[in-house]
């Protein structure tokens, strides 16, 4: 690769700018490695070949600028977000952002639920919380990127929906963005080369334009760090437990009120009040869950936390923000989940009804919601 060609050349993993100046910015490759083909930044090699990321940031201005962008085109949007995390993944606000062009919403991760899950009714489940949120789309298509699951109609959707136009590909953090992307390009594309992937969140870092038969253009687009994802607070080596790799086992407890549930060292949920129930947890089956009575919580938190109750260790728990307490009052009747953005959510089996305290780092969502499963 020339000077001339580095000028101009993005890195094919990753999509930013390169250049050999400063080695703690995005975009820098060792002279050493000009010559490699595709190019790729020093970052993307190291995610590629060692599964380790470095830390960089994309300004959020820019990022906003250009989903502002995307109105003012007549293109078709695809919006990928993580079922895991579906309220948290969501793109606030999308519908303003991308004007009267169709919404494809692609809801991936579909291989962590338990098996036996009515696929219908999560479509119909995922239809109206996306109403909910003012979010008119032309078709939801539930996949699973990493285990080719419904990836068949994800093309096929494309296909439908895009005419002549350019397809925009939108989603926040770590929800199977460019994971999908690869599929398409080693499916449908000849281009010799897939975008870099890993389980860090944020590893897209500038709009990547993937070319089309017809002269059109996929854009992959950075993903939007939403900080009030789990994900996005905890330290990296804590993200291997946080996020399950394969279908998760539900596990059910039993609670009187005034008894609690940790979920390593990240989460506190205490049944403060109401009759006997059981209770459903859906997280990763590698965070480990401890039961006591409400009134030893304090003690035992105070005394194990970092050890017993962990992940995160005790020092990756002084960088997390100090929890805070949400307080949920479940109606009676209802089938409600307790949702808590990153880790998974909760199910209330009773129908009774119950009042709730969940203790989760500041600034992560916690919320009642209508049950998924």
């Amino acid at each position: 690769m020339s000077k001339q060609q580095l000028e101009q050349g993005a890195c094919a993993g990753c999509g930013v700018k390169l250049h050999t100046e400063s080695a703690d910015k995005p975009g820098f490759i060792p002279a050493s490695a000009l010559e490699r083909d595709p190019a790729i930044c020093q970052r993307c090699f190291r995610i590629k070949n060692y599964n380790e990321a470095i830390s960089v940031t994309i300004d959020q201005d820019d990022f906003l600028k250009l989903l502002g962008g995307i109105a003012a085109t007549n293109s078709l949007v695809v919006h990928i977000v993580d079922l895991f995390d579906f309220e948290g993944s969501l793109i606030s606000g999308l519908q303003r952002f991308v004007g009267n062009n169709p919404v494809l919403l692609v809801v991936n991760k579909i291989d962590l639920l338990p098996k036996g899950v009515n696929m219908n009714r999560l479509r119909n489940w995922v239809q109206k919380q996306a109403k909910t949120q003012g979010l008119q789309t032309v078709e939801v298509v539930l996949c699973s990127a990493k285990r080719n699951i419904g990836f068949d109609r994800v093309i096929e959707a494309l296909a439908e929906y895009r005419g002549k136009r350019d397809v925009y590909v939108v989603g926040a953090t770590n929800v199977g963005k460019s994971t999908l992307i690869n599929r398409i390009i080693r499916d449908y594309s000849d281009l010799d080369r897939e975008l870099t992937t890993s389980r860090y969140p944020g590893t897209t870092l500038d709009a990547v334009h993937i070319p089309l038969d017809d002269g059109h253009d996929i854009i992959d687009t950075p993903g939007i760090v939403y900080n009030h994802r789990m994900t996005e607070i905890v330290p990296r080596s804590v993200l291997q437990a946080l996020l399950p790799d394969k279908p998760i086992k539900q596990m059910v407890y039993q609670l009187n009120d005034k008894q609690t549930l940790f979920i390593g060292g990240l989460v506190r949920f205490d049944f403060v009040e109401g009759e006997r129930q059981s209770f459903t947890l859906y997280s990763s089956n590698a965070l480990p869950v401890h039961r006591t009575k409400l009134e030893r919580a304090d003690e035992l938190y105070a005394d194990h936390r970092g050890e017993m109750l962990a992940p995160p260790t005790k020092e990756q728990l002084d960088e997390i923000p100090a929890w805070t307490r949400h307080r949920l009052t479940v109606r009676r009747g209802s089938d409600t989940d307790v949702f808590i953005s990153g880790l998974g959510w909760i199910h209330v089996n009773g129908g009774t009804g119950a009042l709730i305290d969940v203790h989760a780092p500041k600034g992560v969502r916690v919320i009642l919601r209508d049950a998924l499963i």
